[in-house]
């Protein structure tokens, strides 16, 4: 049996709360969060960067987004929520958005739970960059030369999300 949370502190997009003694962030308004590995047919990884406040720098990263957020998206599914997420950010679409796998992300601070997909057949149709107040820079790298450039990224003070490394073995997909 589930035990109850108690509320501590609440902003409009996070709450703090604790169950069992711990205490731990929730988005009330988000069912869970989606990321991509989307590589063209000339085995190039579609990446983006942006400005992360949270670690105080910029982060090179898979598309990813929150589901269910939006006003009009609260219901949308897993897989749409992919492929928007992968259009608004990186202006690619795909013929196939194929689930790979579901887990946590960081269990001892927040209940978000995040869901993988494989954008196969991509075609650009349009910049990306995000929507609104986002400031996102697409990266197509080719995968032969990732590690490299993963490495020159973190070497000019760029973080590098490690799901990027998770995300490539669930696909199967080597960088050699």
């Amino acid at each position: 049996m589930e035990s109850q949370h108690e509320l501590l502190y609440e902003t409009p997009h996070v709450h703090l709360v604790r169950r069992n003694g711990w205490t731990y962030a929730t988005r009330p308004a988000v069912r869970g969060i989606v990321t991509i590995v989307a590589v063209t047919d000339e085995r190039e990884l579609v990446l983006v960067e942006q400005r992360r406040d949270a670690v105080d720098g910029v982060v090179v990263e898979m598309p990813a987004g929150l589901v269910g957020d939006e006003p009009g998206h609260e219901d949308e599914s897993l897989e749409t929520a992919a492929r928007r997420e992968l259009l608004e950010e990186t202006g690619f679409e795909c013929e196939q958005m194929i689930r790979l796998g579901r887990g946590t992300t960081s269990p001892g601070i927040t209940d978000d739970t995040l869901t993988v997909f494989h954008a196969r057949g991509l075609r650009r149709v349009g910049e990306g960059g995000g929507v609104d107040n986002e400031r996102i820079d697409v990266r197509v790298v080719a995968l032969g030369e990732l590690d490299e450039w993963l490495r020159e990224r973190e070497r000019d003070g760029v973080l590098v999300d490690l799901k990027i490394h998770a995300g490539l073995r669930m696909a199967g997909i080597t960088t050699r």
